[in-house]
């Protein structure tokens, strides 16, 4: 897990790649690699890297990594979890290492399958191909977008970082917004769907593709795997018990899977069933002494800011070596513009401050966690789910259920100058919905927030903000054998139980009924739901700044609105709308945007 960037010149008798611009790029993205940094620059490409050490701790796998022999150069960011697998197969075609991590893999199996090599990778990962004879330079994402991929074209130069920021360092970007990236992220819960960002001159590769770039900067792009939610007549006949014993069983192989490492692996424990079954099937594995982590917030408007009732009763249940931190308000206050600078987009989910902070505490004494993201969207965890299940309008009943406005709602709220022509994010669910492969409503839905919301929430997020402190958090509810193995499930066995009926039933045979049976938690950070005292001012200053009315992105009337009466303004999703565009404009600051 590391920190990846380069730049590609493109067209004929190019000069080279600029090693200066790769170097500042490198060094914006230090926090993500704090072992190492490295740049390589071979005529017109030239790549970067920052390392964390997970495997392979020596410098034989140290990044770019060069196989002079294949005449192949690669920036990996991410973790191969079958790598042993592979290397073993590789051998036996004759393939020599020269290393023991999982990069040098990646190489090899480029070399010998190409194209086919990236379905055969278990794991997260993001990586840049060069290839010395073809000129051509590949990349690549994982299948969920787990590892970030950016990119920028200027000027016959095409960049990549794993960091929005980091291209920014590089200069030459076109900083003016996107107006469709700007409706999603005000209808969609901060949510852009790639390949846009909010910015016209970034865009982000899509998941589950990978991009062949020819010397002359033409390009081709392949998706190499996409999610079906049809089963077959065998299983259509499947039970309930089935069906829970299969996800028993694929969890925990994917558990299994994501503690390869060469360092201790722990968990952040939210108290849900979601990380307790995670605890729970490690425990099951052996792991002694599991270290885990869980996070509290002090309480506002009568809101309570941790559930350390059930983090506690797990802890003590496998008894865990765990870390309870709680973060009092002037502490949180004070780190908010440190965690809105770890962002590579604006984010508006208050979990944020929260893994920022969590993360700061765990890698005082880990380096690799894993974490329950993703088991919501794919089985089934939403309360927006269920009304789909009869509808005869699925995009509007999802909709009213998960955007925070309306595109007539929109028109009153930014500016004439910002505001798109068409309703984007209508027109996007609507294309979404209307593709093949899943036919009920509800799998529809799943399907979308799966590949789309999943991948620029909550897996942003916890990439975003683990890294910023040089942590690898890892997802086992999302091993793509997992997910697949999700989508052929019939929805009433997802919707049962009040949402995730399938998961709870086989959470039930390895943890406590107490943290199956509970009402839904959430990550609470009552004071920035409910702003006010000081928490109102700063969002005051930043909406009333200079730069703000220079920019003039909402019309002042609805500012004045959520100003007056912030408590007032929640959206769907209890969220605040004023800390949503206060979040925007203090990104856009932080950034020099």
């Amino acid at each position: 897990m590391c920190g990846i960037c380069g730049e590609i010149v493109v067209g004929h008798g190019a000069e080279p790649a600029s090693a200066g611009r790769i170097e500042k790029m490198t060094q914006a993205m230090a926090p993500r690699g704090p072992d190492g940094a490295g740049v390589v620059v071979r005529g017109r490409v030239g790549f970067g890297h920052r390392r964390l050490k997970i495997i392979d701790l020596s410098e034989a796998a140290a990044q770019p990594f060069v196989d002079t022999d294949a005449g192949l150069m690669i920036a990996f960011n991410g973790c191969i979890y079958n790598y042993p697998e592979l290397r073993a197969e590789l051998e036996g075609k004759g393939h020599r290492f020269a290393s023991t991590g999982d990069t040098e893999v990646i190489l090899k199996a480029w070399k010998e399958w190409g194209t086919e090599a990236v379905p055969r990778l278990q794991g997260m990962f993001a990586f840049a191909i060069h290839e010395r004879e073809s000129g051509r330079v590949i990349f690549a994402r994982d299948r969920f977008g787990i590892k970030p991929f950016y990119y920028s074209e200027s000027g016959g130069r095409l960049r990549f970082a794993s960091s929005l920021p980091a291209l920014l360092a590089a200069g030459d970007v076109d900083t003016s917004i996107d107006r469709a990236a700007l409706h999603h992220y005000m209808s969609w819960h901060a949510v852009v769907p790639a390949p846009r960002t909010l910015l016209n001159g970034v865009r982000k590769l899509p998941a589950a593709t990978i991009r062949i770039i020819e010397p002359d900067g033409t390009h081709r792009d392949h998706r190499y795997w996409t999610p079906s939610f049809e089963r077959s007549p065998e299983e259509a006949g499947l039970s309930a018990q089935d069906w829970r014993d299969k996800v028993l069983e694929a969890l925990r192989l994917s558990v299994r899977r994501r503690m390869v490492a060469d360092v201790p692996v722990g968990v952040l424990l939210s108290g849900g069933v979601d990380s307790s079954l995670i605890v729970g099937l490690l425990a099951e594995e052996g792991q002694k002494d599991l270290a885990t982590y869980s996070i509290g917030f002090e309480e506002a408007h009568g809101e309570k800011g941790d559930e350390f009732v059930y983090s506690d009763l797990i802890a003590r249940h496998y008894g865990t070596n765990h870390h309870k931190i709680m973060i009092p308000s002037d502490e949180m206050r004070a780190h908010l513009p440190d965690a809105i600078m770890a962002m590579s987009e604006p984010m508006v989910s208050y979990d944020n401050i929260g893994f920022y902070l969590l993360s700061r505490e765990v890698s005082k004494t880990i380096k690799v966690v894993q974490s329950g993201q993703g088991a919501d969207e794919v089985f089934g965890g939403y309360h927006w789910y269920p009304p789909l299940a009869n509808s005869n309008d699925p995009v509007s009943d999802y909709m009213a259920a998960f955007f925070d406005r309306s595109h007539a709602q929109l028109s009153t709220h930014l500016s004439p100058d910002y505001l798109a022509s068409r309703d984007e994010s209508r027109a996007f669910v609507e294309a979404h919905f209307a593709a093949l492969g899943a036919d009920d409503p509800v799998d529809k839905a799943l399907r979308l927030d799966t590949n789309v919301m999943l991948v620029d929430d909550p897996v942003k997020r916890v990439d975003n903000m683990t890294m910023a402190w040089g942590l690898e958090a890892r997802v086992p509810f999302l091993d793509h054998e997992l997910v697949e193995l999700a989508g052929r499930i019939p929805a009433q066995h997802k919707l049962a139980h009040g949402g995730k009926g399938v998961l709870k039933e086989a959470a039930r045979l390895v943890v406590p009924s107490q943290v199956i049976d509970r009402p839904k938690g959430y990550f609470p950070v009552p004071a920035l739901k409910y702003i006010q005292g000081p928490y109102l001012e700063m969002v005051r200053d930043a909406l009333t700044s200079s730069a703000a009315r220079e920019r003039g992105l909402f019309q002042q009337s609805y500012l004045d609105q959520l100003l007056a009466a912030p408590t007032e303004h929640i959206t769907k999703l209890r969220g605040s709308e004023l800390w949503q565009v206060a979040l925007l404009e203090m990104w856009l600051q932080a950034r020099g945007v």
